[in-house]
């Protein structure tokens, strides 16, 4: 069973699990295409069975598993059913869930988008993605929640598709979007700051408590793994970073060093180049177990 939220904070969890089993996340994303695939039915049915059988596969091996609320959320009430049980199974399974939802509001509605990182929820899970185009206050409901439960929030700041650079590379005064959202995040990690008071000065060294093996910050960002170089400067962020893109996108491990070097705490995901191996459960577990040992 996974630890308690309150005991030791999502930043720390995610260092263990990682030390434990391998930097890896798996997204779990059943879409039409996918479920047909496997030979299931695109309905309530076939996404229990593809959810099942991915639980079972990967979450006693890696360590996270990242579900997209969307292909869950379109099935209805049922959809959402099957992932309540899957969020559980994984984190009984020892897997850390990361709820791939990217949610982005204001005051109490952004305040019960966060619920789902409180213990008692139905749906409890590690961690939340957030988006921050509402302004980096927006999302203090979220922060506050996170903090008090010892859960974790990844931050969307440079994303992998291909036309996020007309929004994340805007400038704003004499940095982009992204390296705002980087930034304010790297406050998050910092203690007792909070929006508007000035960013803590790192000193442009890169952040030693980022790395894995030391105590990670509980606020990460996301930065796709498909960037042709890396534009916005993550040095004392303190927390991990999220880095989708690999396998089909394009992204390679190779791309993982290219950008972030050796010394950050980044978490790769991968998708559809592990769930194209399914419905064998042996074969889910080979095909995650060739990216961990790619990843290194």
């Amino acid at each position: 069973m996974s630890t308690p939220f309150e005991t030791v904070p999502f930043g720390q969890r995610l260092a263990d699990a990682v030390a434990a089993r391998g930097p890896l996340c798996v997204g779990l994303d059943p879409h039409a295409p996918l479920l047909e695939r496997w030979g299931l039915p695109d309905d309530v049915d076939g996404l229990r069975r593809f959810t099942d059988a991915v639980v079972e596969a990967l979450a006693g091996e890696v360590a996270v598993l990242k579900p997209q609320s969307a292909f869950y959320e379109r099935h209805g009430s049922r959809g959402l059913a099957v992932l309540e049980d899957a969020v559980a199974g994984a984190r009984a399974a020892g897997a850390l869930v990361l709820l791939d939802a990217k949610r982005g509001d204001i005051g109490s509605t952004m305040d019960a988008y966060a619920d789902v990182l409180r213990p008692e929820h139905p749906m409890a899970v590690d961690a939340l993605t957030v988006s921050p185009y509402l302004g980096p206050g927006a999302l203090q409901p979220a922060v506050d929640t996170a903090r008090l439960t010892g859960s974790g929030l990844f931050v969307l700041a440079r994303t992998s598709n291909p036309d996020a650079a007309a929004l994340q590379s805007a400038a704003v005064g004499e940095r982009s979007v992204a390296q705002v959202v980087v930034d304010t995040v790297r406050g998050w990690n910092t203690p007792g700051w909070v929006v508007g008071d000035p960013l803590p000065d790192v000193g442009g060294v890169q952040d030693l408590g980022s790395r894995w093996g030391a105590t990670t910050g509980s606020f990460g960002v996301v930065v796709g793994a498909t960037l042709r170089e890396l534009d916005v400067d993550l040095d004392g962020l303190g927390g991990p970073v999220l880095a989708p893109g690999l396998g089909t996108q394009g992204g390679t491990p190779a791309d993982l060093r290219r950008l972030f070097g050796t010394g950050r705490a980044v978490v790769p995901t991968v998708s559809r180049d592990v769930l194209a191996a399914g419905p064998d459960p042996a074969a889910l577990r080979a095909a995650a177990a060739r990216w961990a040992e790619a990843l290194g």
